[in-house]
């Protein structure tokens, strides 16, 4: 995995468009939108560590990023102190309500939770990780690091390019909320692209929280606003339910690709999708392939179908399932997966990935003057999550609900205080008992792909870490293998030839950011991609 500095041979063709990695020494940042990077980076200039300059600049995000991230969703954690592994793991996943029974579903004629459903609501666990996190690991109060996002909601922020489009794409969305429409719809649009747009009311929320903590957001007012919209809507929700909600410290599950450990945060999340992906792929001489053509991505496809396979059928709330981690993680399962890829001939008979479609995220990472890295992913879900905003708090409320199945015989089946299958995942790379790159890739159901898909680009490949998040990107998910429209049309009828049914994006796939460490020098390179409107930062 090139550190990105080795010789001019390493370097990008500076005639062509693109960006180039940033070096620095003292501190990094890497997110998804230019504010919340810059006030990142501002965190850590005042003295404060990783964990202070990701929440607050996770907060921002969730601000200035609406459709994809905020304090009504969920999030999870990789954080290695000092550069320590493995790293401390947090699942801020949020859980059903106590009465969602599965059979109280069935006894309504419910058979699938709408992606606009109330059930599809289930208790974002943001805050409450965030809370957690600063308290146990940070140097800041919680109160301080939110005053950014207050500002940026109260005084306003200018609304970025790719934020406008995403935007755009969910006016109906939220003109079936009045709290969404009257909000995120001034004047009955959506904002473009260099408009200010203002959130008083989360603002008071954030401010809220600022001084209460955790208790002002699960308890009290806004608490009574989300549960009273919810519940009007038929939601099983209570203020019991949302009290009770606390994150959970985890144990990281971790595999070794070509010499390099990596981490990712174990079920209800797909972080193990990845694991057996890069497992899969270890038995394959991916650097004698071009790393666009045809062969690599016909093997990364067949990767991602039998992983996913695994996903739709095995993976839930380990609280309350046997999900075989450690079975799945097994050489010899690999083997066994392996053996079923023909090079030559995509398989046809898979069954076929389940789930839902893949939508929106924000990552970002952090790391600090002492090698503090923090790899950090909060969610909504799908653009706006449920679209359902609550009226008196501003809280764009998630829609991770909407992954339970109404099937008594599935793992993934609701069931009362269950957390649901989840994608968003972080992930951390390590060396010699050392945090080399804390990464991440957005993209709902992509992300465990993406980020077999880095990893590859950067250990197989040797590109940079810019380099291997810019590089063009394919997706196999619903028996479509989706293609971003960089990949050549030869490759594109080569993988039709091999029995594949491609079509290309409409959108990018994805999106990521990471920072490389130097366990040697202490240089950190850090990249976000263009695919969204952020920036990486160092100092």
């Amino acid at each position: 995995m090139t550190a990105g500095y080795e010789g001019l041979d390493t370097m990008r063709d500076f005639q062509l468009p693109g960006r180039s990695p940033v070096y620095g020494l003292r501190g990094a940042a890497a997110t998804s939108q230019p504010l919340a990077t810059g006030v990142a980076l501002d965190v850590l200039k005042a003295g404060g560590n990783a964990i202070d300059a990701a929440v607050a600049a996770c907060a921002v995000l969730g601000v200035v990023e609406p459709q994809s991230t905020g304090i009504g969703g969920d999030c999870f954690v990789l954080y290695a102190p000092e550069g320590r592994v493995p790293p401390v793991t947090i699942n801020g996943s949020g859980r059903a309500p106590s009465a969602a029974t599965i059979d109280w579903f069935i006894e309504q004629g419910i058979d699938t939770i709408g992606f606009q459903s109330p059930h599809s609501v289930t208790i974002p666990g943001a805050v409450g990780a965030w809370a957690k996190l600063v308290s146990d690991h940070g140097t800041r109060s919680l109160g301080e690091l939110l005053q950014p996002a207050v500002r940026y909601a109260e005084e306003g922020y200018v609304v970025a390019p790719r934020i406008a489009a995403d935007w755009a794409r969910n006016v109906d969305k939220l003109h079936a909320c009045d709290t969404a429409k009257r909000i995120f719809l001034p004047g009955g649009k959506a904002p473009v692209a260099g408009q200010v747009h203002r959130q008083p009311e989360l603002a008071q929320t954030l401010a809220r929280i600022g001084e209460g903590g955790r208790d002002a957001f699960y308890t009290g007012e806004v608490a009574e606003d989300i549960v009273g919209y919810l519940r009007s809507l038929g939601s099983l929700m209570t203020l019991d339910d949302f009290a009770a909600y606390e994150p959970q410290y985890v144990d990281p599950i971790s595999t070794n690709y070509r010499g390099y450990d990596v981490y990712e945060c174990p079920p209800n999340g797909q972080g193990v999708v990845a694991l057996i992906m890069l497992n899969i792929l270890a038995g394959f001489d991916l650097a004698s392939m071009e790393s666009s053509g045809a062969q690599r991505l016909h093997l990364e496809a067949e990767a991602t179908r039998l992983a996913y396979r695994d996903r739709a059928g095995l993976l839930a709330d380990p609280d309350l399932v046997n999900v075989p981690v450690e079975h799945l993680l097994s050489a010899d399962y690999a083997e066994r997966m392996r053996s079923l890829i023909d090079p030559s001939r995509a398989m046809t008979r898979m069954p076929p990935a389940g789930g839902t479609q893949h939508r929106d995220t924000v990552y970002l990472t952090v790391v600090d003057d002492k090698g503090g890295a923090v790899s950090f992913i909060n969610s909504t879900f799908h653009s706006f999550g449920s679209g359902l905003c609550a009226p008196k708090s501003g809280v764009m409320l998630q829609n991770r609900g909407a992954s339970f199945l109404i099937d008594p015989e599935h793992p993934n089946q609701i069931e009362p205080n269950k957390r649901p299958m989840h994608t968003i995942i972080p992930g951390m790379v390590a060396k010699g008992g050392r945090a080399v790159m804390p990464f991440g890739v957005m993209g709902g159901h992509y992300q465990a792909c993406g980020h077999a898909h880095v990893l590859t680009n950067m250990i197989d490949y040797g590109m940079d870490v810019q380099e291997a998040l810019d590089a063009p990107r394919a997706f196999h998910f619903e028996d479509v293998l989706e293609l971003e429209t960089t990949i050549s049309p030869d490759v594109a009828a080569a993988l039709q030839a091999k029995g594949h049914n491609t079509r290309w994006a409409e959108v990018p796939i994805g999106g990521g950011q990471a920072i490389q460490i130097d366990p040697d020098t202490g240089v950190l390179t850090a990249a976000s991609e263009s695919r969204k409107d952020g920036c990486a930062l160092v100092w």
